[in-house]
């Protein structure tokens, strides 16, 4: 809690007209009275200048939290690492970080010679595919007039369903490749392969350059849609049952902003891993908020809550971790007298502070719950 200080609330009485004489300037100055540590006199010029208030202590509504830490994500199927199905060189490679892809969009290009020998391959089984079928059918034809063996009959239907099943596992490979097996087939045999991207997007990450030799298993670049950004928050074993989904959740990005932002928990871990902690997915409000993947977070998950007597934060002074409150003891037309009172606090938010036993020591009091200390910065 910030120190606080006694606020000087006789700015208006204490100015001094030095072109008068000394004797009017005396007239016009007005003190704050202390007739001891604990008593504080007020003039009704003073309060009302100040703009002060009387209140009493009432009844608030305190959350119950869990503090934790996590960071700002998006699900798995909002991110994608590109890789390439076969290694080669890059030969195209126009994009960079913070670009934005569309869905089948072309992301790279990629060069090897092996392309065109699983071409040429696909070729040649495509032309042997027509000549085995044929022989296929012609064999099953005499076999069944009594004509040839089953052994001819036997091998020729081996020989076709071998083929057509290396023709169609060539055919799925080129389509892998994002060749056409029809273009093929045509005659256009090519050295480069295009990348597309799986989803769209914006480009994050970008792994490789003009010319770089690239292996099967090497990502070549990393693409995230942010359209729906959520919270992964992360929570000890010891808090893990208070938490419950539709919770509440108040955060904020320490690194940017002060700023509280408002998310619910939408999904808790079911396993303790070896950290002894769970993860805990929130949904955030608003999710047009201007925040990146990856983003380090600040929250409070509200677990519950309780009423207790508590006192404006303004109402009360922290002196030497001591904490102190003005009682209203007399008043009349002109002056209000209050006692300097020592309190014990409680819990705390932004605004109420728990006065413990509050009822009992305050109960019927007038308490100055406002104008009566200035916060030091």
């Amino acid at each position: 809690m910030k120190n606080y200080i006694y606020k000087i609330i006789s700015l208006i009485s204490i100015i001094t007209l030095t072109i008068s004489c000394g004797s009017k300037a005396e007239e016009n100055k007005v003190d704050l009275v202390k007739t001891n540590n604990d008593l504080v006199e007020i003039t009704k010029n003073q309060f009302d200048n100040s703009k002060m208030e009387l209140g009493e202590i009432s009844l608030q509504n305190f959350a119950e939290s869990i503090k934790t830490n996590g960071y700002i994500d998006v699900p798995p199927a909002n991110k994608a690492e590109v890789s390439a199905f076969m290694e080669g060189y890059v030969k195209k490679s126009p994009l960079l970080i913070g670009d934005k892809v569309y869905k089948g969009q072309l992301l790279l290009t990629i060069e090897n010679p092996d392309f065109i020998e699983i071409q040429q391959n696909y070729l040649e089984v495509s032309e042997q595919l027509t000549y085995l079928k044929s022989e296929y059918e012609r064999q099953k034809t005499l076999f069944e007039e009594k004509i040839t063996s089953q052994k001819n009959y036997l091998k020729a239907e081996s020989d076709y369903k071998s083929a057509k099943a290396l023709y169609n596992g060539l055919e799925q490979k080129l389509r892998l490749l994002n060749i056409n097996p029809l273009s093929v087939k045509a005659g256009k045999i090519t050295s480069v392969i295009p990348i597309y991207a799986p989803i769209s997007g914006v480009v994050a990450t970008v792994y490789t350059t003009v010319g770089k030799f690239m292996n099967t298993s090497d990502v070549l670049m990393e693409i995230i849609n942010d359209d729906h950004k959520h919270l992964e928050l992360v929570v000890f074993e010891k808090d893990a049952l208070k938490i419950k989904e539709e919770q509440a959740i108040n955060f904020k990005i320490p690194e940017s902003s002060s700023t509280l932002y408002q998310a619910k928990v939408h999904l808790i871990g079911k396993s303790i891993d070896k950290n002894r902690t769970v993860k805990v997915h929130g949904h955030m409000e608003e999710d047009n908020e201007p925040f990146l993947v990856g983003m380090f977070v600040e929250a409070e998950i509200i677990t519950g809550s309780e009423q207790k007597y508590a006192l404006p934060s303004s109402a009360v002074l922290e002196e030497n971790e001591n904490y102190f409150i003005l009682a209203l003891n007399d008043k009349n037309d002109d002056l209000f007298k209050f006692d300097k009172t020592q309190v014990e606090i409680g819990l705390k938010n932004e605004n109420w502070v728990e006065i413990i036993n509050g009822d009992t020591v305050l109960k019927d009091k007038q308490i100055l719950i406002k104008g009566a200390f200035l916060p030091l910065e």
